[in-house]
């Protein structure tokens, strides 16, 4: 009685513990971010918090491009892995205060439950601590079936919360990286054990690690393939040398996180033992990322996808019917045949590729029009300028007479205007938008051209060439125009090829647009030079090598304004302008830029 009575009272503390840290999330998480950088430099203070709690927008571009093609992106937002090894630095330290099983478990799963809003609450986090916590479950339980189980369970909360997310390739490839495990991961582990047991108990988790990491790299790469048109060929490789390093790092990161929210605790002793290890994996994604063949394009289509997916089911189940020693050996030739090509490539690099891409910021008057020509891809249009301007005659100048998407950033003339007009003229395969007006979508819908909306976090992808909206959120744009500052409506977009990318602003200017982009190469000014609050702080953020402004010369706005080029003067920033220089074209090789002015 007296047990049950004190293991209650237990319980209620617990819930009282995570109602409060609940209440206070927003404050927990400023605390761990600003806990996660001190003491270290700014790169591996960046890489702690995107580790430990997504926040990836200090990263530069060039960091998080390596991590891209190397396959070590899922480092840098927070998922299952994540809530695992929380769960797992938890367990030894709640026993070690002598608290039974079943209280270990309740505080555990208290824990997962404060960590989802210090992460940012987003849906992906949520389907993380959904996952690890009946992970936690399964394994204390230590049957398969209670995996599966719990594999089910999972999958019909979290579409139980929201029916949509089954269409998100973050849900699709946490499961698919669970169901690879399921599969795969103990005979891989038979099969490596005793090549690596002379290690003792290093090797025995060393093996644990590489059967984890093989299961789920083969389990999701196709997802990753049909949705992304790329594939690692470095993955497994990337992952398995940066496999030592990640748990140590993310253990000592979300140590530093927790004592931040103690007053008057220092974490830089935390820090100074998590930032070699962070700097080694930012290395191991920089070296696998250097060969031109790191990232290779390819399309599978749907028919490609259920072939993968077949292929490995009848893989799991030859290894299953003959045994562990029929894989084992093949994937670590893989591996050492991975390892021999980045080295056979030697000091090359990733814009060793041939061809580079071309960025026009054309010549339109008093309005926006870039156009974007990757090499062996369709080329893209963002915007299309003021009526009358003749963009179908500049497209074709450039070499283009077919657009693979075109993309209306603000539903207003100068935008919007040279796009309509050159529907039938120049095929336009996708037409993407934030808000356009009803004849617009029906004349492109009438030219062939299918339309879509986007808004922040969706992504277009043209061969290496990635546009991803980060700015604004779905829910600005339902607001109506007359309820809403227009501006703050227009689609921004970040621009990534190779190691440059580019931050096209449209007409949202900083001051009333909050904006994380971290370091860019090239910023296009907002609302063609119009003053701009906001804009120091923005230059400060994204330290642009270079700014464009387009706008018309002679306009009656007075843009560029004196106050917006005395702030790009004022943090060193070359300025090119459309009014005086004419077309200003940035051909890049992917690793630096050189900048060609005129028409």
């Amino acid at each position: 009685m007296l047990a049950r009575a004190g293991t209650a009272a237990v319980l209620a503390g617990i819930c009282a513990v995570l109602l409060l840290a609940l209440a206070h999330a927003g404050e927990i998480g400023a605390r761990a971010e600003e806990g996660l950088g001190r003491g270290v430099p700014p790169r591996e203070a960046a890489l702690a918090r995107g580790f430990v709690l997504g926040a990836d927008e200090g990263i530069d571009g060039a960091t998080e491009e390596d991590f891209r093609r190397a396959g070590l992106s899922h480092l840098l937002a927070v998922s299952g892995q994540n809530v695992a090894l929380l769960a797992l630095l938890a367990l030894p330290i709640l026993a070690a205060f002598g608290i039974p099983l079943r209280l270990r478990l309740a505080w555990i799963l208290a824990v997962i439950a404060i960590y989802v809003p210090l992460a940012g609450a987003g849906p992906s986090i949520q389907r993380a601590a959904v996952m690890g916590a009946l992970s936690v479950i399964a394994t204390l339980a230590g049957r398969p079936a209670s995996r599966l189980y719990a594999l089910a369970l999972a999958a019909t909360v979290t579409l139980a919360v929201d029916p949509g997310i089954a269409s998100e390739v973050g849900w699709q490839l946490s499961f698919a990286a669970v169901l690879g495990i399921l599969a795969l991961a103990a005979p891989l582990r038979a099969g490596l054990t005793p090549r690596l047991g002379a290690a003792g108990a290093l090797g025995r988790t060393l093996a644990d690690g590489a059967a984890l990491t093989v299961s789920a790299t083969l389990a999701t790469a196709p997802l990753i393939a049909f949705h992304f048109g790329e594939l690692s060929t470095v993955t497994l490789l990337a992952n398995l040398l940066a496999l030592p390093a990640i748990a140590p790092a993310m253990w000592l990161g979300m140590l530093a996180a927790g004592l931040a929210q103690v007053p008057g605790v220092p974490t830089e002793p935390v820090n100074l033992l998590a930032a070699p290890l962070l700097a080694y994996i930012a290395e191991v994604a920089a070296w696998c990322a250097r060969p031109d063949w790191a990232s290779l394009e390819v399309s599978i289509g749907s028919g490609g996808l259920v072939a993968c997916y077949a292929a490995l089911a009848a893989l799991a189940l030859v290894i299953r019917a003959r045994g562990a020693e029929f894989a084992a050996p093949a994937f670590l030739g893989l591996v050492v045949l991975s390892a021999l090509g980045v080295l056979a490539a030697g000091g090359g690099s990733a814009s060793g590729a041939p061809g580079g891409l071309r960025i026009s910021f054309l010549d339109v008057g008093q309005g926006d029009a870039i156009l974007f020509q990757p090499p062996a891809a369709p080329a893209v249009l963002v915007d299309g300028g003021p009526p009358g301007a003749g963009l179908t005659r500049r497209l074709r100048d450039a070499g283009v007479d077919r657009l693979g998407a075109a993309v209306v950033t603000h539903d207003q003339s100068d935008h919007a205007a040279g796009i309509v007009e050159a529907l039938g003229e120049v095929p336009i395969d996708l037409l993407l938008f934030g808000r356009l007006e009803r004849e617009s979508l029906a004349a492109g819908r009438a030219a062939g051209a299918t339309t879509r909306r986007v808004a922040a976090g969706d992504l277009l992808r043209s061969g290496d060439l990635r546009l991803a909206v980060i700015w604004p959120p779905r829910a600005l744009l339902e607001e109506p125009l007359a309820g809403a500052d227009p501006n703050r409506q227009a689609l921004v977009l970040l621009a990534r090829w190779r190691r440059l990318s580019v931050l096209l602003c449209a007409d949202a200017e900083a001051e009333v647009t909050p904006l994380p982009p971290g370091p860019v190469d090239v910023l296009k000014v907002a609302h063609h030079g119009s003053d701009d609050a906001g804009l120091g702080a923005l230059l400060g953020r994204a330290r642009p090598e270079v700014a464009v402004i387009s706008v018309g010369e002679g306009n009656p706005y007075g843009h560029p304004t004196p106050a917006t080029l005395d702030a790009l003067a004022g943090h060193g920033v070359p300025v090119w302008r459309t009014d005086r220089d004419g077309t200003v074209e940035i051909e890049s090789s992917g690793a630096g830029s050189a900048i060609e002015i005129g028409d």
